[in-house]
């Protein structure tokens, strides 16, 4: 039988044990868990075959608890100091019973991701801040879900591309079937447990247009556009509990020069820690050196969405510019502040005060973009509190910045078991999430690099795992 049936009228058109719904990281993960449970397994992604995978083909590594150095990983990230992690971007807005059973659960799941084809690689230059902590796939998240899709053929997973789910049958909690749309029709599949992980709705920009007005048409959609969150309303439609706040997002700063859907990692820019940010007034507003740019890049997206047009612009000097890893994007370069401004169409006084504001606050300090240095902004609004050093070394490089929207924290309770919760609070019998769609239980708010595919590898696995025993539980 093929693995990758597209038809409605393939072998495939039956009952099976478990559907899934999606096909990025956490479905697959899923996907396979089922399958080596011994279920018979349907995989159903909206996507087309050459874009399969979600947003994890853009992604490039991902964070796990480890207890000691491997030869990818440069030293142990013990739970102690996962959970501090987690709490400084969050601030404590949480669900910690399932944040902790995330971080126990990523112990060494980096061995299980190489059984099921993974392979990874050291750290690139640019992202050696994150060398202990995060491990990166060789060939990034294409190459890591490509070697998916091919274990999964290999376990017997059936593959449905270009299958949209428009209507799931939910009875009393209880999943029956779902209504997919293929070469326009709509096929009814039934299985006897469902797992969704089909991910946000950042994709869904008249969705995002009810949380955030007008100013959604300026933001870019960094990963697929095939998000739209279909699935998710049906779910909530049909009585299952919402988490998450609507506005809350993983929305990072990218090149404004980035198409509107897609672009991918290689338009986000890591270049604000060492320089400044200004709006379209040429306005500093807010604390470029916080703290280290994994930790804190994803504010930056909310932030800019913030601004005046929803754009802003990062400059350095020459300084700066082979500290971080480049955008696809050359930057603007330009011999004076005056010349910068002019390129970027920026009010030429008021850049000029801005960064003589800012030169005169720097204090003398040991600059290491690799520590929390000493190098500080003081006596002045914004500070900023790490890597502030003048503005004075032409040439000097600018950046375009948009917010660029990842994925969406609104989504779907669930417990430890990814078992979905409905508004009642009982468990629905047989109906389970991972990924992305239920990421808001742990994501109250901000983001550290890499957290999105622990939190799908995790539930993913979790999901298929509990959905195998809930099935193999029922009366033949």
């Amino acid at each position: 039988m093929s693995t990758d049936n597209n038809h409605p009228g393939s072998p495939s058109a039956k009952h099976f044990d478990i559907l899934v719904i999606g096909g990025g990281n956490a479905a697959l993960c899923a996907a396979m868990t089922a399958r080596e449970s011994g279920m018979d397994v349907l995989v159903l992604e909206s996507a087309p075959k050459e874009f399969r995978g979600g947003n994890s083909r853009h992604t490039r590594n991902l964070r796990y608890l480890h207890e000691k150095e491997n030869k990818y990983l440069t030293g142990p990230y013990p739970e102690n100091e996962f959970w501090d992690d987690l709490m400084r971007v969050t601030k404590g807005k949480t669900n910690e019973e399932l944040a902790r059973f995330i971080i126990r659960e990523s112990n060494d799941i980096g061995t299980w991701m190489e059984k099921h084809g993974c392979r990874f690689q050291p750290a690139m230059r640019g992202t050696l801040h994150l060398a202990r902590t995060n491990a990166f796939f060789l060939g990034g998240g294409k190459a890591l879900m490509n070697a998916y899709y091919a274990f999964a053929q290999h376990l017997g997973i059936k593959i449905e591309y270009d299958s949209e789910v428009v209507d799931l049958d939910i009875q009393y909690g209880r999943f029956l079937s779902a209504n997919v749309k293929q070469q326009g029709g709509i096929r009814k599949i039934h299985a006897k447990s469902v797992i969704v992980a089909s991910g946000g709705f950042q994709a869904n920009l008249a969705w995002l247009k009810e949380y955030w007005g007008d100013s959604a048409d300026n933001f870019i959609v960094r990963g697929t556009p095939y998000d739209k969150g279909k699935v998710l309303k049906v779910l909530l439609d049909n009585g299952v509990k919402s988490v998450g706040d609507p506005k809350q997002c993983h929305a990072v700063a990218i090149d404004a020069r980035a198409p509107k859907f897609d672009g991918g990692i290689v338009t986000r820019l890591d270049c604000v820690a060492f320089g400044i940010v200004v709006n379209n007034q040429a306005t500093r507003f807010y604390d470029e050196g916080e703290d280290f740019w994994p930790k804190r890049y994803a504010i930056w997206g909310r932030l800019v969405a913030d601004q005046p047009d929803q754009i802003a612009y990062s400059i350095i000097d020459s300084k700066s510019i082979d500290l971080f890893m480049p955008s696809v994007f050359p930057p603007v370069e330009a011999d004076s502040i005056e010349e910068m401004a002019e390129k970027l169409d920026l009010d030429s006084n008021g850049l000029n005060e801005t960064i003589n504001k800012f030169n005169k606050a720097c204090k003398p300090g040991s600059f290491d973009p690799g520590e929390l240095d000493d190098c500080k902004a003081l006596d002045i609004d914004p500070v900023k509190s790490h890597w502030a050093r003048p503005l004075d070394t032409p040439p000097f490089y600018g950046y375009p910045l948009k917010p660029g929207i990842t994925f969406t924290y609104l989504g779907v309770e669930v417990n430890k078991k990814a078992g979905i919760i409905m508004e009642n609070n009982q468990v629905a019998k047989n109906m389970f999430a991972a990924g992305e769609i239920m990421s808001g239980n742990i994501l109250g708010q901000g983001y550290m690099a890499g957290f999105g595919m622990t939190i799908g590898t995790v539930f993913g696995r979790t999901a298929g795992k509990e959905a195998a025993r809930y099935v193999s539980k029922l009366p033949e």
